[in-house]
């Protein structure tokens, strides 16, 4: 039945809409227009900025301006872009949904058979009888105007059907003319590239099992030359954790769009007489330019019940400390010294479990080492605690070492398509939890060990790529399955251990998606902590995920990944947007740097309210050798910026940079609050705004803004604004 009088609501047993019918979806900020009348079923003629509150002749109006007419050389009848178009209808672009019975069959078209449509959401149902197949769309507007789309397809009919394409499709724009996506690998996730978006298709597909490292986040189409700050850009992501494809598309027949969905390997998908399947959530937002885009998601992502509202614990991990060398005397060290400088979480990496002294045995042998650990765990999990922070533990529950007594016992257990193993990565191979023999090992060893101590975090790792992920030789691809088994893990660890919290690492950023985040708490943003590659990872991570959800830590001196050496100002100061740890040694540091990281502990905590709440702001800067970025707080009453030299500037000293984002006519006063001061040299003389009492309001700190000090490349600053 209707949600509300304003349904719409279809006669199911009618195959046309009611003349003229036109759903608006409306929510902060963002209006969808579907035109239920268009043929063979709804499309939507708008996806962007709100149309504030049109009459129903308006857009009815507006649908009949989006129609094509029927031009030379084409068929008679115009095909168009709706929300499942399929070749049958006369689309031929790349349809919504594609699949055959055993070869045959492979023709679909669907008509309406049912709308139902609320102030924000709305669901379509079609059919094709013919073909025997009913598809759901369900569209739906969240909070911050995040538009979500997903695709329901069953089987109708008397006979298995094999899916091969089952994608939610957005309309974009006819200037949307520019794409940015990411690609990147192991160390550098999530490197930006932009191009054209030229007549065709721009796919981007992920066959790793999980997303990748190489994997594009977003894929995103604007108006040629939108940044950050200004110009009309949007993007969609794929909330999946396994295979998945994304792509971006104009057509010579005036249409311009967006899809996504998951990638099926050959006959991983047949449905039974009755059964269906679900595409996932296609997540599109929009904004005027990329900081608006991903405020939508974060949005979107905040309003969820279960997203981690607390403070995020201060975490030190103890992998680039000790790697495999589990001394327990080092680990209390380590545990004391970090609870000196306030770190509020305490993690134990990899190396804890049987025969695990590097990484080339015991993967999958989950039981500690009691040659190391004669006692358990217990004696650093309890001296941890009564330190006043939490403790947590590195898992790997995926993966497996050949030389483990998990694989000797169990080979059945090993993903394959052949008799031979697939390459090893990391002299490992893959876990098949789609097994129910594996899925219940593995459940059973880490709800023990979650029993025995006091747990509150699990560093989940996923440290290769799934390769001919099938069911033992000849047998059938298991990716989709593989996924949902650890999503139904997931949910079970934490519906058993209350409170507990989960982040997603997969050899780094590997596995970095909504879909994974939905039931985790955060992720391991990369393997990287070079402050200077991390600006660029964590810039165009952010534009999906909340900067709350992403791990940041500060790195050594010398960067164990790059070999760079670097300034703790500079460690800090990237690392202060997310959620802030440590990586590093801290019992072999001097107590003079004790007190400067004990200070950007201090000040992590202090900001971490904004980091939480805020708005991210990356301010569009000239100079490639400056950075400049922030977090402005939701009622616009604070912020805080970094100001970050990763080269030295094509001028010295640089012109004035702006700091966007704040009330236009309110007075702020701004002050520099780096732990350790203001580093006078390079420059010859004072920065004499930061020894003023300086008070601006936000359209001049937007407009004009401060000049940035002088600084040696791989430095930085942190500017606070708060109400003068």
């Amino acid at each position: 039945m209707p949600d509300s009088d304003n349904d719409v609501l279809h006669d199911p047993t009618d195959t046309t809409a009611p003349a003229g019918a036109v759903a608006h979806l409306r929510r902060d900020g963002t209006s969808v227009v579907v035109d239920l009348a268009a043929q063979p079923h709804p499309a939507i003629v708008h996806w962007g900025e709100d149309l504030g509150e049109a009459s129903e002749r308006t857009l009815q109006s507006l649908a009949i301006a989006a129609r094509q007419q029927r031009v030379s050389g084409g068929l008679d009848t115009t095909a168009r872009l709706t929300l499942a178009p399929t070749e049958a209808s006369g689309w031929l672009e790349t349809p919504a949904v594609e699949g055959h019975r055993d070869g045959r069959g492979a023709s679909a078209l669907f008509t309406l058979r049912d709308a139902v449509v609320n102030t924000d959401a709305m669901r379509v149902d079609l059919a094709d009888d013919e073909a025997g197949l009913a598809l759901r769309v369900d569209l739906s507007v969240g909070a911050g105007g995040l538009l979500r789309g997903r695709l329901t397809l069953r089987n109708t009919g008397s006979t298995p059907y094999t899916v091969l394409t089952l994608q939610a499709m957005l309309p974009l724009p006819w200037d949307a003319a520019e794409i940015l996506d990411t690609t990147g690998r192991h160390l550098r996730e999530r490197s930006a590239q932009r191009h054209d978006l030229t007549f065709g298709s721009h796919v981007r597909e992920s066959r790793r099992g999980r997303p990748g490292a190489d994997a594009t986040l977003l894929l995103a189409a604007g108006r040629p030359g939108f940044g950050f700050e200004h110009g009309r850009v949007h993007g969609a992501h794929v909330a999946w954790s396994g295979n998945q494809r994304l792509l971006a598309e104009r057509t010579p027949t005036g249409d311009v769009f967006l899809a996504g969905g998951e990638l099926y390997g050959p006959g991983e998908i047949i449905l039974a007489p009755g059964e269906e399947i679900a595409s996932p959530e296609l997540l599109g937002s929009w904004g005027d330019g990329l900081d608006e885009l991903a405020a939508r998601f974060h949005a979107g992502v905040r309003a969820r019940p279960q997203h981690p509202h607390r403070p995020r614990p201060v975490t030190l991990n103890t992998w680039e400390a000790v790697y495999f060398d589990h001394s327990l005397e080092k680990l209390l060290a380590l545990a004391d010294r970090a609870a000196e400088l306030g770190v509020e979480r305490y993690v134990l990496d990899d190396g804890w479990f049987r025969l695990r002294r590097d990484d080339t045995a015991g993967l999958g042998d989950w039981y500690v080492d009691d040659t190391v650990w004669p006692q358990g765990l217990h004696p650093l999990a309890d001296h941890v605690v009564a330190r006043g922070m939490e403790f947590g533990l590195w898992f790997e529950p995926e993966m497996v070492n050949p030389d483990s007594d998990l694989a000797r016992q169990h080979p059945e257990w090993l993903f394959r398509g052949r008799a031979g193993l697939p390459p090893s990565a990391r002299q490992q191979q893959v876990l098949n939890l789609a097994h129910p023999g594996a899925y219940d090992y593995i459940s059973e060893r880490i709800h023990a060990i979650l029993a025995e101590y006091p747990i509150a975090y699990i560093k989940w790792d996923h440290n290769r790529d799934l390769v001919d992920a099938a069911s033992g030789p000849g047998g059938a691809r298991q990716v989709h399955a593989h996924t949902l088994a650890v999503y139904r893990l997931i949910d079970e660890l934490k519906a058993a251990h209350p409170g507990l919290e989960i982040e997603s690492c997969a050899s780094g950023g590997a596995r970095t998606d909504l879909g994974i985040l939905d039931r985790t708490d955060r992720i391991w943003t990369s393997d990287c902590l070079d402050p200077v590659e991390r600006l660029e990872i964590q810039r165009y991570t952010a534009l999906v995920v909340p900067p709350e959800m992403m791990g940041m830590h500060l790195t050594t001196p010398r960067v164990h990944s790059t070999g760079r050496t670097v300034s703790l100002a500079l460690s800090g100061a990237v690392a202060l947007f997310g959620h802030f740890g440590i990586e590093w040694d801290v019992t072999t540091i001097s107590d003079a740097d004790a007190v400067a990281v004990a200070e950007w502990v201090a000040l992590a905590k202090r900001v971490r309210p904004l980091v939480a709440t805020g708005r991210l702001v990356n301010v569009d800067v000239t100079d490639p050798g400056l950075d400049v970025r922030g977090v402005v707080g939701a009622d616009r009453d604070a912020a805080f910026f970094t100001i970050a030299q990763t080269q030295t500037l094509i001028s010295s000293p640089a012109g004035r940079v702006r700091l966007p984002g704040l009330d236009d006519a309110t007075e702020y006063r701004v002050r520099l609050i780096t732990p350790g001061g203001l580093v006078q040299t390079p420059a010859q003389s004072p920065l004499d705004w930061a020894h003023h009492d300086t008070v601006l309001t936000g359209r001049q700190l937007a407009v004009t803004g401060v000049r940035p000090p002088v600084q040696n490349p791989q430095q930085a600053v942190v500017v606070e604004i708060t109400p003068a």
